[in-house]
């Protein structure tokens, strides 16, 4: 034997396999019936409510034990014979309840049954986690569910009776019961647990019919009797009480269906009875300036369930506003004052402004359909553009009362919003300068920074070619001031007479067909010193006296009375006449002054008729001139004021000649506009049908003016006569450039 140790031999440990017992296991062959009967009898005592003397534990692990066994469709089946007969039995006792008690028990029997299943679900678990789903069944609770709706809820008796009792308890709501909001809501939620095509099929769907058909009925009823302030308060209130009625007891999906249907038939069946409603309507709201009653029109008509209803209102406001613009524009009488037409204009444009803000929630779409309206009508009179001239002119003169600059701004501010009406603003443009280079030339403008202020303002909408002349007057008054600071150093005598000359661009004022009157002498030798003074300063210009623009004030003595007369050029030839003779006749007058027939009568006019002014005697007495007329100079003429102002009797329409003459005028700037608009159309696109010009030309053109078709073809033949254009050879439609 060695002393070494021997070292054992390390064997490769295998893998261990537990193997089922070699003795086959007999159950008792009553052992699913046995256990299942054992399990019957804990459910009858759950349903009964004696489940405090089960042992739960005992129950899962028998339940465990049956399907362990292969015994899970003795379990299910059992389970679904087991609840059905006992939801028979409870709906035949919910059935036998009279009276009001009815949906009492059938809450309290739902009640009972939802907690017995959850109480079952528990003990059957594993039946749940295993058997249920290998044999795609239903759940336990699940299960529950769908007995109690098929034996219970949908039990014809039961059904009819549940859904009549509840429609009734919301019926009686309706009219001012007081109803269990709890057991309606527990209700509802009982017909949702039971999923959402139970409640909608066996509740909503009934309840939204009776809500349309209650309605209807009451719409009809209240309307009868009710102005349209009162109907659509009373249906705002209608509708907050269906949303409350959502909230207390109705599930929140039928909301929205709910306020639908109410919505159709208190406001979308009735939008247009409600417009069109006599003294009480939309347009007696405008009428009346009603905002409360606009806004909550506004609200019910911009609701979901009332499609159209705004447009609706847009096109009864739109109505009644071209309708009113139209005999405000269109009427003869309110035409002879165009100032007071024009503020109701602002006045009625203002109104509807503050309505659009105040009721309509400042919607944009009510303020584009009021400019269309006001576009509409504001055309309809050619005279429009004169008008709002007219009405600038009247603000922008001094001598206003009450009126200072800021308000004057404010207002020229709501004036450009008629005026963007316009569609024929080169009308304007003619007008303005006719009513500006009054102003200018007779220093009655209010302010020169308000007028260069509305000129920025047009130069802003239309562009610098529109107020380039506009520009171009005033810089000449300063231009005529320098030079006749510059007269005044070189002529420092003229004979008693302080001239005053102002100098014209032709191209830049309005032209005037003058007519030469006779001075005196004396203003001849004034003026005649002037002319050579500017022509020796400025070369290669002509001088042409517009003696019809003029003013002069004169000192006159009248008895023992001395006054100093504000008067026009022709006004101060008339009165100088009578230094010589005290009586004049309208003939003599004439002869000597040579002013033209209807100037000489409207001055005339002036100084003879015109009350507190009357420097002139007139024989006859009337308020017409005529040729027959004797004149005298009145020497017991007074005044309380020192200078008195006597101005030309003039009307603010013009006359038939002048209309012509200056609708001439505006034709004749159009041409070259168009043209030019067609030469830069047809440079960029090279080749262009007439329809395409056509349209071109008055899309560019329409900031100014919207030029007739007829027109623009004119221009076109004449591009063509000159070497711009030429037509297709093949289509006489279609036109080419000429470079």
């Amino acid at each position: 034997m060695s002393g070494r140790r021997g070292i054992p031999e390390v064997k490769k440990r295998g893998t261990y396999k537990i193997e089922p017992f070699k003795l086959r296991v007999n159950l008792d062959p009553q052992y699913a019936e046995k256990t299942w009967n054992f399990l019957e009898n804990a459910i009858h005592e759950i349903h009964n409510m004696n489940s405090c003397g089960l042992s739960f534990e005992e129950l899962y692990r028998n339940a465990y034990n049956m399907v362990l066994h292969n015994h899970g469709d003795h379990l299910y089946n059992g389970l679904v014979d087991t609840i059905t007969a006992h939801l028979l039995e409870v709906g035949a006792r919910i059935d036998a309840t009279q009276g009001t008690t009815f949906l009492e028990e059938l809450n309290t029997r739902w009640l009972a049954h939802n907690k017995s299943m959850q109480m079952i679900r528990d003990i059957l678990m594993y039946m749940d986690r295993t058997y249920v789903n290998q044999q795609n069944k239903m759940p336990v609770y699940e299960l529950g569910l769908k007995l109690w709706r098929e034996h219970v809820v949908r039990a014809p008796s039961i059904h009819t009776r549940m859904l009549s009792t509840l429609l009734g308890l919301v019926q009686a709501e309706r009219k001012g019961e007081a109803v269990p909001h709890a057991l309606i809501r527990t209700l509802t939620q009982m017909l949702m647990d039971l999923g959402s095509a139970v409640y909608q099929e066996d509740f909503e769907a009934p309840f939204l019919l009776a809500s349309a058909a209650h309605y209807q009925a009451e719409c009809a009823e209240y309307m009868a009797r009710s102005s349209c302030p009162e109907y659509l308060l009373k249906a705002e209130s209608w509708l907050q009480e269906e949303a409350n009625r959502c909230q207390h007891y109705l599930h929140p999906s039928t909301e929205p269906h709910l306020t639908k249907v109410v919505e159709e038939e208190l406001v979308l069946k009735q939008v247009q009875r409600l417009l069109d409603m006599p003294n009480s309507g939309l347009v007696a709201l405008l009428q009346d300036d009603q905002f409360e009653h606009l806004a909550r029109m506004y609200h019910l008509f911009k609701r979901p369930g009332v499609p159209g209803g705004l447009q609706a209102m847009r096109d009864v406001m739109s109505s009644h506003l071209r309708e009113c613009g139209k005999a405000l524009v269109l009427d003869p009488e309110r035409c002879k004052d165009p100032v007071d037409l024009v503020q109701r204009l602002l006045d009625t444009k203002r109104k509807y402004d503050a309505i659009i803000q105040q009721a309509f929630g400042n919607d944009k779409t009510f303020h584009h359909s009021i400019n269309q309206a006001f576009e509409h009508f504001l055309n309809l009179n050619p005279r429009s553009p004169e008008f709002i001239s007219l009405f600038c002119d009247d603000k922008l003169r001094k001598g206003l009362k009450g009126i200072g600059e800021e308000d004057v701004e404010e207002v020229l501010d709501k004036v450009m919003m008629l005026f963007r009406y316009l569609q024929e603003k080169d009308v304007f443009e003619k007008y303005y300068k006719q009513h500006l280079a009054k102003r200018l030339l007779s220093g009655r403008s209010i302010s020169d920074d308000i007028e260069r202020s509305l000129i920025v303002k047009l130069k802003t909408e239309c562009g610098y070619q529109f107020t380039s002349k506009l520009e171009g007057m005033f810089t000449d008054m300063k231009t005529s001031k320098d030079t006749m600071n510059a007269f005044k150093a070189s002529e420092p005598e003229l004979h008693g007479v302080d001239l005053h000359v102002q100098v014209l661009t032709t191209g830049s004022w309005p032209t005037q067909l003058g007519s030469q009157c006779n001075l005196s002498s004396q203003l001849q030798h004034c003026c005649e010193n002037f002319k050579n003074f500017y022509l020796s300063t400025h070369t290669g210009r002509r001088l042409t006296w517009q003696t019809n623009m003029g003013t002069a004030d004169l000192k006159a003595t009248f008895g023992s009375a001395k006054h100093e007369l504000n008067v026009s050029t022709y006004q101060m030839c008339v009165l100088l006449l009578f230094n010589e003779s005290p009586t004049l006749t309208y003939t003599e007058i004439q002869s000597a002054t040579d002013i033209p027939a209807v100037e000489l009568k409207r001055n005339l006019q002036s100084l003879a008729c015109v009350k507190g002014k009357n420097v002139l005697r007139k024989e006859p007495m009337s308020k017409e001139i005529s040729e027959a007329d004797v004149f005298h100079f009145n020497e017991s003429f007074r005044s309380k004021l020192m200078k008195v102002k006597i101005g030309t009797v003039a009307a603010h329409k013009e006359s038939e000649p002048e209309k012509i003459e200056t609708r001439q005028k505006v034709e004749e700037d159009r041409k070259p506009q168009i043209e030019a608009a067609i030469v830069r159309i047809m440079k960029a696109r090279r080749v262009l049908d007439h329809n395409n010009i056509v349209t071109e030309v008055t899309k560019q053109l329409s900031q100014r003016f919207l030029p007739n078709p007829t027109v623009i073809k004119k221009r076109i033949e004449s591009l063509i006569e000159r070497d711009f254009l030429e037509r297709d050879s093949t289509d006489r439609k279609i036109y080419r450039y000429l470079a």
